[in-house]
């Protein structure tokens, strides 16, 4: 132990080594405890006399002021205890015995201590970095489908949802979308691939418009894709304008802004050659058997001006051809089952871009543990907690008790699913009122989407007609149709189950 101290290189102490064995034991016993407990823990078990002056009821010696380490201590009480011992204690040879370890007094005290220690560390802090949380959502992935029985893949951007039934036995089989061009009914993994083969198809009957679909919706940059359609725009209006001008009338494809704003891009090829635009090989001037490839526009074009007008706004009102949400328009029986979903997974899987998404609130939330929160700021989490939904199903209970259901996007606004059991209805003129659970009127005017009034991912509602027109209705001698719904969907309605 005095090796440990660094107490044997010290001439005081080779003085104390000459004392008797017991007095250097205690010694080192009260260097040890005044290292490992410190002043604090020192005051817990000793009674202060004076200031700076300890008196040690373990160790039985003083610690006077000035003390600043182990080996002082230890010098400090041995030159104090040298000038009360008699001399003929001095000359007494040492007993040379095995030193004893600190009593059990000072280990339980130093163990308080280090316990104490251990509690005021500062507690570790989650993960910042994007790939430790990434890593961290990979696992708690994997811990859900280990829990549920169904394994996912390290890498996989899919949250495990509830596990699949027959799909015929669920009130809501799945979100399916249709195409607008076919009619079509897709599942979520068809709807672009469809629509792409789709559009190649509707070449065949109108290449202008196909081409132009091609443009707005193989493209995903929709910046870029502004750009070449406001050039595209510009060549067209400059054709226009100057139609005797030949320079107008042709386009170098190798041109630098040709190729960074409309080469580039899908669809811009069959667009020109639709409208009338030909490849050709042209001399270049000023070099004498050198051809460049241009873009020249063909004579039946040029006598049909109007044509590359119509072309060109067209082109400018063109959108990108999106699959619609199918609503899956359902009726059901009075049931009490009303407020049980059973959603399947197409309703809980992440995208990519989902994932992602979710990784950036996860950081978030992390940073947010150690910030004091307002009562807004927490009420604004919340909301953006219920954004992490794509789609809903609300079902409707009508007067009569019977269920109208229906699928939305979370983001759609209330005038949506107004318009929906409007939709329905066969008394559709008259005003009526939805509450949500806990009494909350939605009122139909109001900009609001549906996650924010918290109605995903599943929601049940109760219709009302408005009690004023209802009275009115009365008042005049008149009766409001006992049949709420219009008679075919009466006729497709179904038990839930």
């Amino acid at each position: 132990m005095a090796e440990l101290l660094g107490l044997g290189r010290s001439p005081g102490m080779r003085r104390v080594r000459r004392k008797s064995q017991g007095w250097q034991e205690r010694i080192l016993q009260l260097a040890d405890a005044a290292y490992h407990l410190g002043r604090q823990e020192m005051k817990e078990l000793c009674h202060i006399t004076a200031w700076g002056q300890v008196w040690t009821k373990v160790l039985g010696v003083w610690r006077f002021p000035g003390c600043r380490d182990r080996g002082h201590i230890a010098l400090t009480a041995a030159n104090s205890h040298r000038e009360k011992a008699p001399k003929e204690k001095a000359r007494q040879p040492a007993l040379h015995q095995r030193r004893q370890g600190p009593t059990d007094e000072a280990q339980m005290a130093a163990a308080a201590a280090l316990a104490r220690l251990e509690q005021k560390q500062p507690r570790a802090r989650g993960p910042t970095s994007q790939d430790s949380i990434r890593n961290q959502v990979r696992k708690e992935l994997e811990a859900e489908a280990t829990v549920r029985g169904s394994p996912v893949a390290p890498g996989t951007n899919e949250v495990p949802g509830p596990k699949e039934e027959d799909s015929t036995q669920l009130p809501v089989s799945g979100v399916y979308f249709t195409c607008p061009l076919t009619g079509a009914t897709l599942r979520r993994d068809q709807r672009d691939t469809h629509i792409k083969e789709a559009i190649l198809l509707h070449f065949s009957t109108n290449p202008v418009a196909a081409s132009i679909m091609k443009i707005h919706t193989f493209n995903r940059d929709q910046d870029k894709v502004k750009l070449a359609v406001d050039t595209i725009a510009k060549y067209l209006d400059n054709i226009h304008l100057h139609p005797e001008e030949e320079k107008y009338q042709r386009i170098k494809l190798h041109n630098k802004v040709f190729q960074e704003r409309i080469t580039c891009l899908e669809g811009t090829q069959e667009f020109f050659e639709a409208i009338g635009f030909q490849k050709m090989l042209l001399p270049v001037p000023d070099q004498e058997g050198a051809e460049e490839e241009f873009y020249v526009l063909s004579e039946a074009a040029r006598a049909q001006p109007q044509n590359l007008v119509q072309h060109r706004e067209q082109l400018l009102a063109g959108e990108p051809v999106r699959a619609q949400l199918d609503r899956q328009l359902r009726v059901f029986r009075p049931s009490p089952l009303a407020s049980h979903f059973n959603l399947p997974g197409d309703f809980f899987s992440l995208t990519a871009e989902e994932l992602k998404r979710e990784q950036r609130l996860r950081a978030d939330a992390v940073e947010r543990l150690s910030v004091l929160r307002t009562k807004a700021m927490r009420e604004k989490e919340e909301q953006r907690d219920l954004r992490k939904y794509n789609y809903t199903v609300l079902r409707v209970r009508l007067p009569d008790g019977c269920l109208l259901q229906g699928t939305f996007y979370a983001r759609e606004r209330l005038s949506a699913l107004y318009e929906f059991i409007r939709g329905a209805l066969q008394s559709d003129w008259l005003p009526f009122e939805l509450l949500a659970s806990g009494g909350q009127k939605l009122v139909e005017d109001e900009n609001v989407a549906l996650n924010e009034c918290g109605l995903v991912p599943s929601a049940l509602l109760t219709f009302s007609w408005d009690a004023a027109v209802v009275e009115d209705i009365r008042a005049a001698g008149a009766e409001l149709d006992s049949s709420i719904l219009k008679p075919e969907l009466l006729e497709a309605i179904e038990q839930l189950s």
